[in-house]
């Protein structure tokens, strides 16, 4: 499998990542500009309103909604991490990691969380969940720190090991390795890409996590209430850090500036594959050159196309996502229904798996697949669906079929769904329901034209429209363009642009700056 990451940033919409596998688009991420409250970022909050009914707080982190915190999520050593804040605040900390500190006693699991926190008191906390729609974020009180290839976890002892890495002897081998590394009270959680690594590899990164912590130490003694103590990584960052891979090809990246910053981050994680990162310097948008673009509408319409002539039926409600299989132009005979079904419900599967990662879609989804009779047809299915989520780095869980041919899927949510509107305006008529008279639209280009050549005296003009327009004044042994060349003694370079409308056109000049008429 080759993968690939296209990284497109604008200024308006900040960076957007595509990510690639086998040049079919499986996850699209994107990086507002001043994205706070990410996942992973740590702030400093302060207790708002305790609802003992709840058994969680509500917490002021600067958000323009309290964000929620519940007792499950506070952490086993909550009260270590409350006497480390009044120490860190009041300058009576000076060890800067933890060798001096004395745990506290475990909280009670079943306790009350009234019992534990207060009005007004100040709490380090972490981001679990971003803000989604009406909701403020959710938050956890049992701090980590991620790196490349483990997880720094204060106020334990504890080394854990990605269920993934099957080998008892690779297990072992990697536990002792970071027993003898990691300093005292802090676990370590060893993540899946870790498998195979050296001691240096992982000492490099147990102390790159070290360092952030003692920078959060610093910062909480000087931070005020709602203040972020210390930021996730960028989007850019924590994606290459989690998938990255022999498996990359290219990544390409349109922006100097996370170019350099790219290069220079997987140099320090990955040498070996600092040379993959390309810089895009073609005029065509990136995410048009390399495809994207083109999948990004086919696939987030409320109904998906597949190969073979079926379709999905995407729909969204609060409480749940529905998809319905449909088998569409496809037909069958009474002896090969059963046949047919299985191999449209294999290839819808197929395609979900990439539309739950692709949109983000976390909570409950429900699929109605095509009614299948033989139990073993079913059971292959659902086999066939877990083996295509595998590499969903969301934590999923799905259920058999229901006796009503039914799949749930429960599948983690930390972030906003992503959600593209592939509908455009009417091109002709711009949403208002009225449209001006398309043949003057030739007439509208010729007269800003002569308007640029005659009094702007613009020297190298471009001309950039709908495909089809383009097509249009292209066409013919004495084309509307070579017209033009007789006219105003000047060749007009003419350029499609698969975005634009049909009625629309912008003039550019030498510089690629657009000519404002």
């Amino acid at each position: 499998m080759v993968k690939e990451l296209i990284i497109d940033s604008t200024p308006d919409s900040g960076v957007t990542i595509a990510l690639l596998q086998d040049k079919q688009l499986v996850e699209l991420n994107t990086e507002q500009v001043n994205n706070n409250y990410a996942v992973g970022d740590i702030y400093l909050g302060r207790i708002k309103k305790i609802m003992p009914g709840l058994n969680a707080a509500f917490v002021d982190v600067g958000y323009s909604k309290d964000a929620f915190l519940h007792y499950l999520d506070l952490g086993p050593q909550v009260e270590t991490l409350i006497k480390l804040t009044k120490m860190v605040k009041n300058g009576s900390f000076k060890d800067k990691l933890l060798s001096t500190i004395n745990l506290e006693k475990d909280i009670n699991k079943s306790g009350k969380i009234s019992e534990i926190l207060s009005r007004n008191m100040l709490l380090p906390v972490q981001i679990a969940k971003e803000p989604i729609s009406t909701k403020g974020p959710r938050l956890s009180a049992d701090l980590s720190i991620a790196g490349r290839f483990v997880v720094l976890v204060p106020f334990s002892e504890a080394v854990s090991i990605s269920k993934k890495i099957k080998s008892n002897t690779e297990r072992n081998r990697l536990k002792r390795i970071v027993e003898g590394i990691k300093p005292p009270n802090f676990g370590v959680i060893i993540r899946t890409v870790s498998e195979g690594k050296g001691v240096a590899e992982l000492e490099k990164d147990i102390l790159d996590l070290v360092d952030k912590w003692e920078k959060f130490t610093r910062r909480l003694q000087v931070a005020e209430p709602s203040n972020k103590v210390l930021g996730e990584m960028d989007r850019t960052s924590t994606i290459l850090r989690d998938i990255l891979t022999d498996e990359f090809s290219h990544i390409h990246i349109n922006d100097p500036l996370i170019f350099e910053e790219t290069r220079s981050y997987i140099q320090g994680i990955s040498p070996d594959l600092e040379k993959i990162v390309k810089f895009y310097k073609h005029k065509e948008p990136i995410f048009e050159h390399f495809g994207v673009e083109k999948q990004i509408k086919s696939a987030f319409g409320k109904t998906v196309n597949l190969p073979g002539g079926a379709y999905l039926v995407i729909e969204h409600t609060e409480a749940l996502h529905v998809i319905d299989v449909n088998s569409g132009n496809r037909t069958a005979n009474k002896e090969n229904q059963e046949e047919n079904a299985f191999l449209v419900n294999k290839e819808a599967a197929k395609e979900i798996a990439r539309q739950l990662r692709l949109r983000d879609m976390g909570g409950i989804v429900v699929i109605d697949f095509i009614d299948m009779h033989k139990a073993p047809n079913r059971k292959e299915l659902f086999e066939f669906l877990k083996e295509c989520m595998r590499d969903d780095r969301a934590k999923h869980t799905i259920l058999p079929p229901s006796k009503f041919g039914l799949v749930q899927i429960t599948r983690q949510r930390v972030r906003p769904e992503m959600n593209i509107i592939t509908s455009e305006k009417c091109p002709t008529c711009d949403g208002t329901g009225e449209i001006r008279a398309s043949i003057v639209l030739m007439d509208d280009i010729e007269s800003n034209l002569n308007y640029i050549l005659n009094e702007q005296n613009e020297k190298d003009i471009t001309l950039n429209v709908h495909p089809y327009i383009e097509a249009y004044i292209k066409k013919g042994l004495i084309s509307q363009r070579m017209k033009w060349l007789f006219k105003y003694g000047k060749w007009i370079k003419v350029k499609s642009v698969a975005s634009y409308n049909l009625t629309e056109f912008h003039f550019q000049n030498k510089k690629e700056e657009e000519i404002k008429l």
